[in-house]
């Protein structure tokens, strides 16, 4: 596998529908199918438990498995099977996810870098070394598994702090909606010193960002608008804001904004900023594929080749 990944968020309202799309995210030659658990949708584990044996190469990894509702001893049990029937091709991402989605289930979000700190310990343990005797602030947890497990156990960072954090104790740090220049000026640093405080190397940061290849910018800024919602969320406006867009207070997304996080254009250019991004120091760019335009079907299959043709040439 090359040091520089490119990967594809996978999205589907039926095991079946999620399935194909991560066979043919396999077939264009992508290396990595990640997908989002929140709420009531599919859960990540589960679908690629049943997309293992369809599969052969592509690596599996959930961006993100929100902390609080799940015990990480739960997730260790989900991931075994997981790693069981995908040797080697898991990767968990978890992160706290917000206050909002939190506390309407019922759930006290607090200390939230603290909460993902301790959770990303538990996993680590129980996974990587086969056993785990943790007490903390946030989880207690004594528990074994049969033998340890290749997995690697990543974070969600999107301020200075949860990307230190995940430099000091994660396997990897992955974003969501940053512009390039945020993670290069800030972000790679905060990981850089939590990581040498650590006394560690630095782990890879996974890009995420939304990718359209598409003829015109005025659609995809609409489809994005559309798709993504607005970023009304206290976190997303103050890391918007720290990458010098103050206009993200009013909770609406600028043309300049969604120029800065998404990768957009046509073939040559959506490639060109996907080569960008790790030129800026990440090691993995995460495509949220965006469709855009009358014909989504055709719209996101443009997409997908282009993310196939990024991946062969890395």
């Amino acid at each position: 596998m090359p040091n520089n990944l490119v990967g594809t968020a996978i999205k589907g309202s039926t095991i079946s529908e999620v399935q194909t799309n991560i066979a043919r995210a396999e077939e264009l030659g992508v290396h990595a199918a990640w997908m989002t658990t929140g709420g009531t949708s599919l859960d990540s584990l589960t679908c690629f438990a049943a997309s293992a044996a369809t599969t052969t190469n592509i690596k599996l990894g959930t961006s993100i498995i929100p902390t609080y509702p799940r015990h990480p001893l739960v997730v260790a049990q989900q991931a075994q099977v997981v790693a069981q029937l995908a040797p080697n091709r898991l990767r968990i991402g978890v992160g706290p996810s917000h206050r909002p989605m939190i506390e309407s289930m019922g759930i006290d979000f607090h200390a939230p870098l603290g909460n993902l700190r301790e959770y990303i310990q538990v996993l680590k343990h129980i996974l990587q070394n086969g056993s785990v005797d943790f007490q903390g602030e946030h989880y207690s947890a004594t528990a074994s598994i049969p033998v340890p497990l290749d997995i690697q156990v990543m974070g969600s960072a999107l301020r200075t702090g949860s990307f230190e954090l995940c430099g000091a104790v994660a396997d990897g740090a992955i974003s969501w909606i940053c512009p390039g220049v945020y993670l290069r000026d800030a972000a790679l640093p905060a990981m850089e010193k939590g990581a040498k405080e650590a006394g560690r190397a630095m782990p890879p940061l996974i890009a995420h960002a939304p990718v359209c290849v598409h003829d015109n910018p005025d659609e995809v800024r609409s489809a994005i608008r559309e798709q993504f919602g607005h970023p009304g969320l206290p976190f997303y406006q103050n890391m918007l804001i720290a990458s010098g867009y103050p206009e993200a207070s009013n909770g609406r997304w600028s043309d300049a904004m969604i120029d800065a996080v998404a990768i957009l254009g046509d073939e040559e250019t959506c490639y060109q900023r996907i080569q960008e991004l790790f030129a800026m120091g990440a090691t993995e760019v995460l495509a949220s594929p965006v469709t855009a335009g009358s014909d989504k079907a055709s719209s996101l299959d443009r997409t997908m080749r282009l993310l196939g043709q990024a991946a062969s040439a890395v």
